[in-house]
């Protein structure tokens, strides 16, 4: 079975063309994105047809589970797209997810400018598993939700980008949180049925904000284009910064734009790092 290996801000993913087929894919996430047995990844994505738009895409996270978006995978099928010639000399495309329809413009500088839908903030939208006292709605956010874990106290902001997503806004660097220990504790906390991706953020100033993410189904990861956009919508909502602002990832910067109101925009770059042949058919 051939594949291609695509990153982008150190998230990274094998990619595969079905053409067909159909094989226990969460079984074979786990084989593939194995770090020592595998390819290594974060995920693996398909390549589909689809009714709706001009491609459509399945993420299954390095545990096997399917998650219903991932903005650097995005970007990375858009790469593969593109560098494939998939749509000829368009520079515009849309791509069918589980989280819906998401649209892509792609520039001559190879950076890629995708949807990444409207924010959601409802509880059951995020979902968490009971409604939060009214005191932690900040007219919109659901913020300053309390969670004590390992004798730490946590105050999150609760935000869907089509995925759950829980926010810690710190003060201090982003590098000593302890977010091995504390990471997967808060994805599989019972507040949160569905489990949830969980994200320490520092303010650097009104246009930059620091971003360390726990990845539910992976683990730390050194980008999460998701993440991004919902570390941006709750710092603007709670008045940290603008409608435009920079995450810095430890695999490298996303731009993301909010108006307050209709999608949020993710821009940043994909590259394809090789291809190669999975041979290993008793995991398939």
């Amino acid at each position: 079975m051939k594949f291609t290996k695509l990153q982008s801000v150190g998230n990274d993913f094998v990619l595969i063309d079905p053409q067909g087929e159909d094989k226990d894919w969460s079984k074979l996430a786990l084989h593939m994105c194995h770090r020592h047995f595998g390819a290594g990844a974060d995920g693996l994505m398909l390549i589909l047809p689809s009714a709706k738009a001009d491609f459509r895409m399945r993420i299954f996270n390095a545990d096997g589970s399917e998650a219903e978006i991932c903005g650097n995978g995005l970007r990375c099928l858009i790469h593969y797209i593109a560098a494939n010639n998939l749509i000829g000399n368009r520079d515009e495309l849309s791509i069918e997810t589980l989280a819906g329809i998401r649209n892509a413009q792609i520039f001559a500088d190879g950076r890629i400018r995708t949807t990444m839908g409207k924010p959601m903030f409802e509880a059951h939208q995020i979902p968490v598993a009971a409604e939060p006292d009214p005191k932690y709605y900040n007219g919109q956010l659901i913020s300053d939700f309390p969670l004590n874990i390992n004798n730490r106290r946590l105050l999150l902001s609760l935000v869907s980008m089509g995925n759950p997503h829980a926010i810690h806004f710190c003060t201090k660097s982003v590098e000593e949180f302890p977010l091995g220990e504390v990471g997967p504790l808060v994805e599989t906390h019972k507040a949160f049925p569905k489990r949830t991706n969980f994200e320490v953020a520092n303010i650097l100033d009104s246009e930059h904000i620091k971003v360390r993410v726990w990845e539910r189904g992976v683990g730390e990861t050194l980008g999460c284009g998701s993440g991004a956009s919902a570390v941006a919508v709750a710092a603007q909502i709670l008045g940290y910064v603008g409608k435009f602002v920079y995450i810095k990832l430890p695999g490298g910067t996303l731009g993301v734009e909010w108006d307050g109101h209709n999608d949020v925009y993710l821009t940043g770059k994909a590259e394809i790092i090789y291809t190669g042949e999975w041979l290993k058919d008793e995991t398939v």
